[in-house]
């Protein structure tokens, strides 16, 4: 299965402890997580040879807790994508339909749990890279509060919207995952504390909150979300918000107006923070080396080449909005429109306790469907980009299906606000 589905980029093994909350589960580790020992690619032909000398500090704790490691699975190169069909490994099929594409970029992860070769997964979410693969294959996908999880050994892209989170059959299950991954680390400067967070108890437990409880339960459905979606899609997510009425939940119309420009701010700040980060990538210290005899710039450059088309343009976007001249036009702008989401975002949650829309507009592409069209790509990523400018909690969890294609509900919370999302996701699991 695996093999035809292209899901891994190594089937290495980390054993975990025999004891411990995770003893005997089977996890697939997205291949921008450091392993130590093993291969981390990030898919790209840029470090197709690199060993990490250390592990990321959520594959030490999911060890710890039991968990083995079965391999790390193939990804969108350096997390840009949104179909892991940018990855110089090839790219991925949806086990539910292996002519489309299963999301991205940590869609090796959710195509590992749908297909059965593990039993939990990890990938990282900047701007949607758990939830949109987890909607397109049809599982659950966490992505948590910015701060709840170490970044400690996950190759940047965009430090300030990127998170690591789980992916699981169930949203019991990938609860249970994040849990284990979930902490302050020393490692980790963005980490927070629970015991220093309003509101938040730092003894609770994600996997308890999985209770399917949502009497009382105040859902927001924001109007901008759901404007321009495919039908197929719209009706499949109105159907499970009604369920959750039906269960004792109150939904109650809200507006995001700032959502229709989070696209273009998301990436213009990825694109930018992507351009810095990847200049580590020089030839000189670790990854694809030039074996060019000229100059530094010559070496340099032809280094540089083992990036793939999606990646290049990424950096190139970024260089640009950062240069002089620029940088007030397009990168200030940018980081402007993210503190209104944010705000907007805040004002929201002053009247519901969680908002509910459909994770992806649109129904799983087929194989070379986006890449024809990148701009499409990135517009798909309209419903998810959104939470990551305002570094809140989400999950996807499966509505139902569309002319036999899964269709995700995407449950967003206030920040540090996970019990609640992964609450009223269950509640949707038990229709």
């Amino acid at each position: 299965m695996s093999a035809d589905l292209n899901l891994f980029i190594t089937e290495e093994t980390i054993e975990g402890d025999a004891e411990g909350p995770l003893a005997d589960a089977t996890v697939a580790v997205k291949d921008n997580i450091s392993t130590a020992g093993i291969r981390t690619t990030c898919g790209s032909e840029m470090l197709a040879d690199y060993v990490p000398p250390y592990s990321a500090t959520v594959v030490d704790r999911l060890a710890e807790a039991g968990a083995t490691v079965v391999g790390k699975t193939n990804m969108d190169e350096f997390g840009m994508g949104t179909t892991t069909e940018t990855s110089a490994f090839g790219p991925t099929r949806n086990p539910v339909d292996p002519e489309r594409v299963p999301g991205g970029s940590s869609g090796g992860s959710a195509a590992a749990v749908a297909a059965g070769e593990a039993d939990l997964a990890l990938g990282s979410d900047t701007g949607g890279s758990v939830r949109c693969p987890a909607a397109f294959c049809g599982v659950v996908g966490i992505k948590p509060t910015y701060g709840l999880v170490s970044r400690y050994g996950l190759v940047a892209y965009a430090n300030s919207l990127e998170q690591i989170g789980p992916i699981a059959d169930t949203v019991e299950e990938a609860a249970a995952a994040l849990d284990v991954i979930a902490g302050a680390d020393p490692n980790d400067g963005t980490t927070r504390d629970l015991e220093e967070v309003d509101g938040a108890d730092p003894d609770a437990s994600y996997a308890a909150a999985a209770d399917g409880d949502v009497d009382g339960l105040s859902v927001g459905v924001p109007t901008e979300l759901f404007d321009g979606a495919d039908e197929r899609v719209v009706e499949t997510v109105e159907a499970a918000i009604d369920d959750l009425e039906a269960r004792g939940a109150e939904t109650t119309e809200i507006s995001l107006p700032s959502v229709e420009h989070a696209v273009q701010a998301y990436y213009v700040i990825a694109m930018a923070e992507a351009s810095s980060n990847l200049a580590r990538f020089d030839g000189v210290r670790y990854g694809h080396r030039s074996e060019s005899d000229g100059n530094w710039n010559e070496s340099f450059a032809e280094t540089r080449e083992a990036f793939g088309p999606e990646v290049k343009r990424r950096i190139l976007l970024g260089t640009y909005a950062l240069s002089a001249g620029y940088h007030d036009k397009y990168y200030e702008k940018a980081q402007d429109a993210r503190a209104w989401v944010r705000q907007d975002f805040e004002d929201a949650f002053e009247d519901v306790d969680v908002i509910a829309s459909p994770t992806m507009p649109v129904l799983p592409f087929e194989l070379g469907e986006s890449l024809e069209d990148p701009l499409r790509m990135y517009l798909a990523d309209a419903n998810t980009t959104p939470v990551n400018l305002a570094n809140l909690p989400a999950v996807s969890v499966p509505a139902g299906e569309a002319d036999g294609l899964p269709v995700g509900l995407q449950l967003v919370g206030p920040a540090f606000g996970e019990e609640a999302i992964i609450r009223a996701a269950s509640a949707v699991e038990e229709r």
